[in-house]
Parts: C-alpha cells; sequence; structure tokens
C-alpha cells in the first residue's frame, strides 16, 4: 500500500507526533477543549510520565498513550485504540484509577480530588451501538439514575467511535466536526482542505507532512505504519476466525518487526546495532505486549509468543 503525504494518526508514531509532542501541544490543547468546552477552557498543559505501576511490584502496570494535565491540575488519559478489545470500558474504568490514586496526600488529607479525564479515540464502534449511526460522541460520567442528573462531575470518560463519522468536507460545521475530519481522513489527504484554514490546522498539516521527517523519523513511521496494519488486521480477524489462527498470524507480525530492527541494527554497525536491538526489544515489551494483553488475548499465549520471537 502506497505511503500518503500525511502521517497516519491512527499509528503509535503518528498519534504520539501529533498529539504527544512539546512542540506541537497546542494540537492536544486545542482538541482537549472541544472536548470539555463545558468544563472551561484549558491554557497550557504539561505531559507527564505515561507509564504507572501498582502500589506493589507484582501489581499489573498502566501505559498510557498520553498522559498530561493542565493548568489547575486536572488529568488526562489520551488514548489511542486500533482495533476491538474485550472488556475494553473496563480498562478505561482501570486505567482512570491511576491518575485517582496518584492525588492522594500523606498525613492529613480532606480527600478532594482534582478532574480526571479518559478520552478515547476508537478506531472500531461499539458493538451494542453499532446501529446508532449518528451516535459516535459519548461522554459519560457517574449518575444518579433516578434523578438522571450527574453524580460526581470529577470523572469523566469521553469516547469518540470514528467509523461512524462520514461527514464530507462540505458538511463541515463545527471546530469538532474538523478535528474529526482530520483524524479520520488526514493519511489519505493531498492538501489541507478549504474548510479547514484556522491556524491550528496549518500547524497540524506542517507536522503530519512526511517528508519533512528526518530520516529516523520516516523510518520509525515506516515500522509504526506496518505495525498498525498488520495488527489491526490480526486483532480483528480473531473476532472473526478465531483465536488460534490470530495468535499464529500475530507470531508473524512480532517476529518480523524484530527481525526487522536486527537487520537495521547490523545495517548501522555493531555499538548501534546492539543499541537498535535493544531498543526494538523495549519497545515489544513496553508497548506491545500491554496492548496484545488488553486486546483480549490469553495473556500467557502472548508472553509466550513474544517470547518466542525474542530468542
Amino acid at each position: 500500500m502506497a505511503q500518503g503525504k500525511y502521517v497516519n494518526p491512527f499509528t503509535d508514531f503518528g498519534f504520539k507526533k501529533l498529539f504527544g509532542t512539546e512542540i506541537n501541544k497546542a494540537l492536544v490543547i486545542d482538541l482537549l477543549n472541544e472536548l470539555i468546552k463545558e468544563q472551561g477552557k484549558i491554557t497550557d498543559i504539561t505531559y507527564l510520565h505515561n507509564e504507572h505501576l501498582g502500589s506493589s511490584a507484582v501489581d499489573r502496570k498502566a501505559i498510557f498513550d498520553i498522559y498530561c494535565e493542565n493548568e489547575k491540575g486536572e488529568k488526562f488519559i489520551v488514548e489511542l485504540q486500533k482495533a476491538k478489545q474485550n472488556f475494553f470500558k473496563d480498562r478505561s474504568i482501570f486505567y482512570s484509577t491511576f491518575p485517582i490514586q496518584e492525588q492522594a496526600q500523606k498525613g492529613e488529607w480532606d480527600f478532594e480530588l482534582k478532574a480526571v479525564y479518559t478520552i478515547g479515540i476508537l478506531d472500531f464502534v461499539f458493538e451494542e451501538d453499532k446501529d446508532s449511526t449518528e451516535y459516535y460522541h459519548h461522554e459519560v460520567k457517574l449518575m444518579d439514575t433516578r434523578q438522571k442528573k450527574v453524580f460526581y462531575d470529577k470523572l469523566t470518560f469521553i469516547y469518540l467511535e470514528m467509523p461512524k463519522f462520514n461527514k464530507t468536507e462540505a458538511e463541515l460545521e463545527t471546530h469538532f466536526d474538523k478535528w474529526m475530519y482530520v483524524i479520520k481522513n488526514l493519511p489519505w489527504l493531498e492538501s489541507r482542505p478549504a474548510k479547514l484554514q484556522e491556524k491550528i490546522f496549518e500547524q497540524a498539516f506542517k507536522a503530519a507532512e512526511i517528508a519533512k521527517f528526518t530520516h529516523k523519523e520516516a523510518m520509525a513511521y515506516e515500522t509504526s505504519l506496518k505495525y498498525y496494519r498488520d495488527l489491526k488486521n490480526v486483532i480483528d480477524t480473531s473476532y472473526q476466525d478465531g483465536k488460534a489462527e490470530a495468535l499464529r498470524d500475530l507470531k508473524d507480525v512480532i517476529d518480523t518487526s524484530y527481525q526487522d530492527g536486527k537487520a537495521e541494527g547490523k545495517a548501522e554497525g555493531k555499538a548501534e546495532g546492539e543499541a537498535k536491538l535493544k531498543e526494538e526489544r523495549a519497545r515489544l515489551e513496553g508497548e506491545v505486549l500491554p496492548k496484545l494483553i488488553a486486546s483480549g488475548m490469553i495473556e500467557q499465549d502472548a508472553r509466550t509468543i513474544l517470547g518466542l520471537c525474542l530468542d
């Protein structure tokens, strides 16, 4: 498949390039302001460490795509989800507990918390909502079911079902519409559309232009793009054809990625090669494995496959 002019935001590299770098943080600020505009405007954010451990060494950890806080100390988890996962909503709730618990203070504390927002940009649709084609922007809070009113407003889950957004450029009306259009269609655009002339979108398109990447960025993107295509196909297949075939394909995906890392490392010389191999091993163990486990694959199967590929 030919590579387009602009980066694919659904790749790990593309998503972090656009929304997870200090130089482009205006982009994530603008997007977040569209999503939580009723709660007040964000003027600045600080990126936080995205890997979180439990209270003990044996507890499960969480790795967020983007984790940041605004000037009021409110926390934002922004996750890109490429394919369907078993218990995805459970995973979102679990992830939200980390920024809640880390606010605990030693000694005297009145339990006052800063707001926590978990935002999922989904490359799939919820099974229970698949027939509601116009309903793609979910905002969830704790609610009093009898009064039909928000019971607690400091815990918010926002989900964007991207496959349901099908507006054309001519149909774009709001700033939110424009962001949805960019995220979904960026890889297939050849230039910035006439309706996207705001300065923030000018910055987004400049940041996304593959021709302006450094050699290292271009190589990293190519690897990320291949991984996205392969893994999405494998996980989607697992929902249709059963887990056994998907796990076999999964081994091929990981093995190819690791072997590519070995080949690239050898080409760069012994010292550089060892560093490259170490970097690829860390990426597979630190990023790929948690996502495979979260995808609904049996944990031991995922760990075994990764171990075989890294031998």
